[in-house]
């Protein structure tokens, strides 16, 4: 019985030393990584202390230095008498190393402890993501509802230098009555992107969009929508909102609202009806000519304008045509700034066509929608789904009025504009809604950045 005790412990012990050693050696190698900040640092500590003790010794006429050295070179003259230096020097290496290692890892190992208790993940890991993140592409984002948060939930994996520019023209559910009756700008869009930027994005997603069951006045409030807004009133105005929140939740990048102005909605349709308004413009079920909003020209964010001209990227969509990403171009200063820049800019069509907006719309129709609202070519590409979806979300889709976009190539080609075709949708199997997937639709964008740059 002992004896197999003792052989299972000797195989344990190979197992680690053969597996977990390696690996945390090899972790400690990479604090020697270029760029962390920190070897530099230890560098001018060090430097420090050498100074500090010349500085003494000089100030002591070197008395110290003379007695210390004296000191040290009879202990060596010492320890060798008995043992030679070539016994004597490796041993005195090996123990220098151990006591350097060891004190290295216990300082950093009482840094992770106070930093990050909870033991997920080690800081290296944490110093390196940091690293990385902060080194991708400066990427801004335009459009609004839940397609731009879900963009973003994948866009954040590959940097931290992400800007989301939001529409504020909702005026329907919970931002609207907020709207209507407290007077702030609508903050259901800003909401789900702070979420879906956040580092605990799970456990805030679920925060923000809990709604209220019960309770005069708060029943179909959000608490996310409830929290800016109770921000807003405390800082001043929505942004000085979005920027403190964005420091609590720990957000990666920054969501900016377009403009700061009241801007309403308003669609003429071709039977001739003037709908005004954002969310009676889809109720409407007509075809929209014309779209513009109130007030006419509103003005732009200076830090939204700000984030177009530092862009190395530039991504508009996906979301809803007319209530999403054309209300951000009836901002005429964000037109113009990105009309300037010669950077990679894309933009992302939907999957399917949307009853009252884009019924019968193609790729090219979209595109031109576009382009007639800005008064300018706004980017160079556009990512279309490659697979339709299936029969049973078909179906689903075709009793709403709603269909596949249809790509029509030779049509957008003739418009200048390049495809992207990739597989990009996640349906899900039990319903058959059809949404783009945030992995794979950030990934073939940052892949065609990736080309594209390199050109």
């Amino acid at each position: 019985m002992s004896f197999g005790l003792l052989k299972q412990a000797l195989k344990a012990i190979r197992y680690e030393s053969r597996h977990r050693a390696p690996v945390r050696f090899s972790r400690w190698f990479l604090w020697l990584a270029p760029g962390l900040f920190v070897k530099r640092w230890l560098l001018v500590s060090a430097s420090g202390v050498l100074l500090t003790g010349l500085g003494l010794a000089i100030w002591t006429n070197r008395t110290p230095v003379f007695y210390i050295g004296r000191f040290i070179s009879d202990f060596l003259e010492t320890v060798t008498t008995f043992f030679p230096s070539y016994v004597s020097g490796p041993i005195a290496i090996a123990i220098g190393i151990l006591f350097i290692f060891w004190g290295q890892t216990r300082s950093l190992g009482s840094i992770t402890q106070v930093l990050m208790p909870e033991g997920d993940e080690e800081l290296i890991d944490v110093l390196m993501t940091h690293r990385r993140l902060n080194r991708g592409p400066r990427i801004v984002v335009l459009g609004g509802g839940t397609g731009l948060s879900n963009l973003l939930r994948g866009l954040k994996i590959y940097s931290a230098n992400i800007t989301a520019i939001v529409t504020v023209a909702d005026d329907g559910g919970s931002s609207g009555r907020l709207r209507r009756e407290i007077g702030v700008l609508p903050p259901g869009d800003i909401r789900n992107c702070l979420a879906a930027l956040a580092d605990e994005e799970k456990l805030l997603t679920e925060l923000f969009q809990y709604r209220f069951r019960a309770g005069d006045g708060l029943v179909g409030h959000s608490f996310g929508n409830l929290f800016l807004t109770v921000m807003s009133e405390v800082t001043g105005d929505l942004e000085r909102a979005i920027a403190a929140s964005s420091k609590v939740l720990a957000v990666r990048g920054q969501v900016l609202p377009a403009t700061l102005s009241d801007v309403r909605l308003w669609a003429e349709l071709s039977d001739g009806r003037r709908i005004e308004g954002e969310s009676h413009i889809t109720e409407a079920q007509g075809k929209i000519v014309k779209i513009g909003c109130t007030p006419s020209n509103p003005p732009a964010l200076p830090k939204a304008l700000q984030a177009i001209r530092e862009a190395d990227y530039i991504i508009m969509g996906p979301g809803s045509l007319y209530t999403s990403i054309i209300p951000n171009l009836l901002v005429p200063e964000i037109v113009e700034a990105i009309a300037q820049r010669e950077v990679p800019r894309v933009y992302v069509c939907n999957i399917m066509t949307e009853v009252g907006e884009t019924q019968g719309y193609t790729v090219s129709d979209h595109i031109r929608t576009i382009d007639a609202a800005a008064g300018h070519h706004l980017f160079d590409a556009v990512v279309v789904q490659k697979k339709t979806p299936s029969a049973q979300a078909l179906i689903r889709y075709a009793q709403e009025g709603s269909h596949p976009v249809f790509l029509d190539r030779e049509a957008v080609m003739q418009l200048g504009r390049r495809v992207v075709i990739a597989n990009v949708m996640l349906e899900d199997e039990h319903t058959g809604q059809v949404r783009h997937d945030s992995d794979r639709l950030a990934k073939i964008l940052l892949r065609w950045y990736s080309r594209v740059h390199e050109l």
